[in-house]
């Protein structure tokens, strides 16, 4: 088939890429020359493991390219995904719709009679039917295809998705080309992995992306609310999660106490909620999605009044060495990113910060260029008072202690995201503090 993808960010480069490595012909459209033409050229323009291989062996072989030109694009295909950004609006909790909006209404303009629109945006409910009759107008069909990528592992969400879900006009009644020709696009996701496809009407499959990402920010605050329990009483929160997660009912997943959620979906998804929630006069329902937000955010002053308290109580005029600013491993993304927060609010606090990160130092520089920024884990912890280990990269965790400690000033270490050997780190003569964990 051939097909479009208006947007070429996170969501849209890997939907592009990957649409092409099943085998249709894909252009890709975006605004921004420059992006664009670092994609002809093979070059993503963010971290996202797999995607480069795979964006260069498609543009290799000529199955995907990219173009400013939306007209070039409707004239190339009948089936065209949105992928634009619905960021959160400035001073506000509600989701910014300007992108989509300006995509659906130039392809409205464009489109030939018979062609099929898919978004893939998180949108809040109601969208899709505000944007229906705009589509329908001009001949097509609007289809809603809800994402369910993870950053670090975009391209397996992709091509190997846990279900499909399809929001049509009429539900499961629908029998329109736009069922049909969606369908026909995921063939071979859907015949190689026999998975679960929920076929439903517009406003459910909206719901079901900000349901999906409440649950998991609900699950996460709560082992961090009880971390907060933890560090009153001196139980020790990794194991209170251990426990639990064994119960089926419960599980392991999301289950990980720490500095918190951060990045592009789960902060600004809630909030959106929460925000169409009040509008639509349902706002008692969603109002638990308050104390979820407060209780991530509380995680990222407490790092602080760790750090602090390992410095005698005043950060200022101590080295902190950050490691980690991405708000997860395996990106560069620093949307909203709690450990981007807590260097800012160290230094803010009079601490001289030395950061090091694989892959995000660029972006952080760019919003955080007052920050120290280091070429190794080694240059940033040289001469530092206390470590605070903010990001899981897997280099963070196979770091010596022992060697690590011939460079510091003093051998103090918090670890933000539960995730180094606590024992490996004190056996090397350090003072571990970490986040809903007994003092050691």
């Amino acid at each position: 088939m051939r097909l479009s993808v208006v947007g070429t960010g996170y969501l849209g480069a890997t939907h592009a890429a990957a649409m092409a490595e099943l085998g249709h012909e894909v252009l890709g459209v975006d605004v921004d020359e420059t992006k664009v033409a670092r994609l002809n050229s093979g070059d993503v323009p963010f971290y996202e493991p797999e995607l480069p291989d795979l964006l260069r062996r498609n543009l290799d072989r000529g199955a995907v390219r990219f173009t400013t030109d939306l007209g070039e694009a409707a004239a190339f295909a009948d089936l065209h995904f949105v992928c634009v950004g619905t960021p959160q609006r400035q001073g506000e909790f509600a989701a910014d719709l300007s992108y989509v909006d300006a995509a659906f209404t130039a392809l409205a303009d464009r489109i030939r009679p018979g062609a099929t629109v898919v978004g893939k945006s998180t949108v809040p409910v109601g969208t899709a039917a505000r944007l229906a009759p705009g589509i329908e107008a001009a001949g097509g069909t609007l289809v809603w295809n809800p994402e369910f990528l993870r950053e670090g592992f975009a391209v397996k969400d992709t091509l190997h998705p846990d279900r499909i879900v399809l929001g049509l006009k009429d539900g499961t009644h629908d029998t329109s080309t736009g069922r049909a020709a969606i369908e026909e696009a995921y063939t071979p996701i859907m015949t190689a992995t026999q998975l679960p496809v929920v076929v439903t009407d517009y406003a459910t499959a909206e719901l079901v992306k900000v349901a999906a990402n409440s649950f998991l920010a609900t699950k996460i605050s709560f082992i961090n609310a009880m971390a907060e329990v933890c560090e009153v009483t001196g139980a020790d929160v990794t194991a209170l999660a251990e426990a639990i997660g064994h119960d089926a009912r419960i599980g392991h997943r999301f289950l990980h106490a720490g500095l918190g959620f951060g990045g592009g979906c789960l902060p600004k998804d809630i909030r959106a909620f929460m925000a169409r929630a009040g509008e639509l006069g349902v706002d008692q329902a969603l109002t638990f999605l308050k104390h979820v937000d407060a209780i991530n955010l509380r995680r990222r002053a407490r790092m602080v009044d760790l750090a602090r308290e390992l410095c005698d109580g005043s950060l200022a005029g101590h080295r902190i060495a950050v490691l980690g600013v991405a708000f997860k491993p395996n990106s560069d993304d620093i949307r909203d990113s709690p450990a981007l927060d807590v260097a800012a609010t160290v230094q803010r606090a009079g601490a001289a910060v030395r950061v090091y990160d694989p892959q995000a130092m660029p972006n952080a520089r760019i919003l955080s260029p007052t920050l120290a920024y280091e070429a190794s884990a080694e240059a940033a912890c040289r001469g530092a008072d206390v470590v605070l280990h903010l990001t899981e990269w897997s280099e963070f965790r196979e770091l010596d202690p022992a060697e690590l400690k011939a460079v510091v000033a003093t051998p103090r270490i918090v670890d933000g995201r539960n995730a180094l050997d606590a024992e490996r780190w004190i056996g090397a003569g350090w003072q571990f503090r970490a986040l809903g964990r007994p003092y050691r």
